[in-house]
This record gives C-alpha cells, structure tokens and sequence, in this order.
C-alpha cells in the first residue's frame, strides 16, 4: 500500500479544527475555503495567497488519515499468524487508527469514503478482505463468502459503534475496543461466555 502524496501548503491545527467544525455543520458538500477562513477567525483572501483550498484542506484530513492507516496496518500485514489473529490485530487497530482522528470521525461519517488523493481509490477495506480470506482458508473463521462483503460489515460494525461509543457515551478506550471488537469476532453468546470463562479462570 503505498502512500498517498504529501499536501506541500501546511495546515496548521487551528485551520484543522476549523475545517472539521464545518464538516460537522455542513458535511462534505458545504465545505468551504470562505465558512473555515470565517469560523477560523482569518481572511479568506490570507489563505487564498498561502496556497491554501478546500481541495488542500480535504487533503490535509483525508490524506493523514489514509497515511495513517496504512502505516499501522502494514506492520500487521507483514505479520505471522493465522488468518483469524490478524484480523483481530486488525480490528483492534482501527479502533486505534479512530482514536486518533476521533474530532474528524466524530464531526462525519463519510471520511472512510473520501480519495486520499486525485484518483486514488479508499485503502480501508482491503487487509480485512485479506485477513478474511485467509482465515477462510486456514479454517481459523468459519467459510463464507469471498470477503468483500464480510470485510465491509467487520469495519463498519465496529469502526462507528466505537466511534459513538466513545464521543457520545463516554466509553473508554480500551472498554471500547474490548467490547465491541469482542461482538464482532464472537457474537453476544460467545463474547459473554468466553468472558465468564475468563473470569473463572481468574478466579482458581
């Protein structure tokens, strides 16, 4: 997975949050160089001659949050273990990736669906595809279909749960992540009886 191209113009924090509280007030259609140079508290035309657009704001974003996953997920991509391992690894990961850009997740849902650069197709799906499909393989996951589909459900059902989980009800982190991460892989009877089982583990 390479990585997307570097926005040479800086954009710095103040411009960031900016840009991420018109999102949240507008979404990706209403985002404009004059509504974030307004809610920045800066002239338009002082951006406009710093080299600054929407499209090197949506850059800025969209093209750290793409550099980001591809740098952690790599190291899992060249990883050992079946397939099943590193789709947990993988998953707990993203929840990592989300921790990051939590403001940016927070403010809309679309950033996962966003080029990372002009022509560049979103890298989100594809490890789990590959995880998936190995574990079908392996037999460390039950067989199914041929990943895409199951890849698409495993992120979206833990990547926005989390994601609400942690800016609406206060969930940490790490509780977070467990629980949700838990669900997805092993389903409510499962995640509850391999908890119990740890727990009389625990105890002996």
């Amino acid at each position: 997975m390479s990585a997307a191209p570097k926005v040479l113009t800086q954009v710095d924090e103040d411009l960031r949050r900016a840009t991420i509280t018109v999102l949240r007030e507008r979404g990706w259609d209403g985002l404009t160089l004059e509504r974030v140079a307004e809610v920045a508290g800066r002239a338009r035309s002082t951006l406009w001659r710093q080299g600054l657009s929407r499209e090197v704001l949506v850059r800025a974003l969209v093209g750290e949050l793409a550099d980001d996953f591809r740098s952690t997920m790599y190291p899992i991509l060249t990883s050992g273990g079946t397939g099943r391992d590193r789709l947990v690894r993988a998953l707990e990961a993203l929840c990592e990736i989300l921790e990051r850009h939590l403001p940016l997740m927070l403010a809309t849902d679309e950033a996962f669906h966003q080029e990372p650069a002009p022509g560049e197709p979103p890298p989100y799906l594809h490890p789990f595809i590959q995880f998936l499909r190995e574990g079908a393989r392996d037999g460390s996951r039950a067989p199914g279909d041929d990943g895409v589909g199951a890849a698409d459900v495993v992120v979206n059902a833990v990547a926005w749960p989390y994601v609400h989980l942690r800016g609406r009800h206060g969930w940490t982190a790490e509780k977070a992540r467990t629980r949700l991460v838990g669900v997805v892989l092993n389903g409510i009877v499962g995640a509850n009886a391999s908890a119990a089982k740890q727990r009389r583990k625990e105890r002996q």
